[in-house]
């Protein structure tokens, strides 16, 4: 318990971890998790204050993708049965984002199945359509269209959006394990593209892969070291007919200590719990906004579906905090 309080004051003071202390941290008994996790929530107190950063995307180009991701139902090399469709058409895509409104999110987010938007002729219908959320709705824009060239990011920030969504999915160390059909630096380079044309960027990943927990704060310093603004947890959630079909799922407990961990070496980030939770957590989501967790995705999630926004938003009142919606912002 000394070594969580101690390493918590160092953080509050506006020191940084390092990797030998995350690995410390990481190790404390299971009988000192409380201590961790409202040490964690402190921080977050500290740096990012009580408001929970509420986000809803909408899945505007599915299935079919090239990429071989292990986790991904959306890919062509597995057998998931989803859904596969071209780009929505712009009408239903800036319905989707009012719907999230109403729903009190504060970010909105299209998102495309596919390597990238280099050469797609569909990208300026998906320019048309989040420049008209822009100006239909007070929310803030996003998108997640994978790797992009300079004058594409250029694109998309004149047409107002804020934030680029593009998660590094795991460490470094562990990628291979995961894709082979691009590569890690590709994600980097994409994040660096996104930084260069003015748009903050999210990027996260998925536990629950395999990886160890070392792994997870390798990923977690590296995030940091990219300079990103905000990072989706996401929890494994199998799919079948993917590769990671059959991968064990995480204790809960464990996803509380690595939400923690990201907090303590993520101070000032926007930490945010996303795909799987409902299925993972179960009846201890609660317990991820008291550890160190400042938003949530809300809604469903690109394949799989979510909770009803009326019950995130009253756990998140119940817990004493407040929906950044936005109406407010």
């Amino acid at each position: 318990m000394d070594l969580i309080l101690d390493l918590a004051r160092k953080v509050l003071g506006g020191g940084q971890l390092t990797m030998a202390e995350a690995l410390a941290l990481a190790r404390t008994p299971d009988s000192d998790l409380p201590v961790l996790l409202a040490m964690a929530d402190k921080i977050r107190q500290h740096y990012v204050g009580d408001g929970v950063d509420l986000c809803a995307i909408v899945n505007g180009r599915s299935g079919m993708c090239p990429e071989n991701c292990a986790f991904c139902a959306q890919s062509a090399h597995h057998q998931a049965q989803v859904k596969v469709y071209s780009l929505l058409p712009e009408d239903e895509l800036v319905a989707a984002a009012k719907r999230a409104e109403e729903s009190g999110a504060l970010r909105f987010a299209i998102v495309t199945s596919g390597r990238g938007v280099e050469d797609d002729d569909e990208f300026p219908k998906i320019v048309r359509a989040l420049a008209r959320i822009k100006q239909e709705t007070r929310l803030k824009v996003c998108c997640s269209l994978g790797t992009l060239s300079r004058e594409n990011a250029e694109a998309l920030a004149a047409a107002g959006v804020s934030r680029y969504h593009h998660n590094v999915e795991t460490s470094r160390s562990f990628y291979p394990q995961i894709c082979s059909t691009h590569s890690y630096d590709d994600r980097v380079a994409t994040i660096a593209v996104a930084k260069a044309a003015g748009m903050e960027v999210c990027s996260g990943g998925i536990i629950g892969l395999g990886e160890t927990m070392e792994q997870r704060l390798e990923m977690a310093f590296e995030l940091k070291s990219y300079g990103v603004d905000a990072v989706p947890i996401n929890i494994l959630n199998p799919i079948p007919g993917t590769a990671l079909a059959h991968q064990p799922p995480l204790p809960p407990r464990e996803i509380l200590r690595t939400f923690a961990l990201f907090r303590f070496i993520l101070p000032e980030c926007g930490i945010r719990t996303a795909g799987g939770r409902e299925v993972n957590l179960r009846d201890l989501q609660s317990l991820g906004l008291m550890s160190g967790i400042s938003g949530m995705l809300i809604g469903g999630y690109l394949t799989t579906g979510g909770r009803a926004c009326a019950d995130d938003l009253q756990m998140i009142r119940d817990l004493g905090r407040q929906p950044l919606s936005a109406r407010e912002v």
